[in-house]
């Protein structure tokens, strides 16, 4: 299976509120960094864990209204395009990085100010 399919099996899972199937495609020693945060999260299943308060990392009316994923040597790139109650179009960006079939590290990459703003 290529890189861009677990990613796009991933975004998915999201979709479909299915955080197990998601965190599968993880290692268990991985790496999650959101700009702006003061933790990165370490390991499966503290990123797990942090998957039950979804909502509340996202602005209120998020929607991701087109997804491109850019697949490079061990590594993918999602374009996500969104939208939310206070941002009518925006774009963020995601880097995968894998070993193998999994992914060891995620990585975003956005406006913090716009994104804070969209609160």
């Amino acid at each position: 299976m290529s890189l861009a399919n677990i990613v796009q099996r991933g975004w998915e899972a999201v979709g479909a509120g299915d955080f197990d199937a998601l965190v599968a495609d993880y290692t268990s020693d991985m790496f999650f960094i959101m700009p702006g945060q003061g933790d990165v999260l370490e390991g499966r299943y503290a990123f797990r864990a942090a998957l039950e308060n979804l909502g509340e990392l996202f602005p209120p009316g998020f929607e991701i209204t087109d997804l491109r994923n850019l697949e490079g040597v061990d590594e993918v790139v999602s374009i996500v395009e969104w939208k939310s109650d206070k941002v009518s179009y925006s774009q963020l960006s995601v880097l995968f990085k894998f070993t193998g079939e999994k992914i060891y590290e995620e990585r975003w990459f956005v406006d913090t100010k716009q994104w804070e703003n969209s609160f």
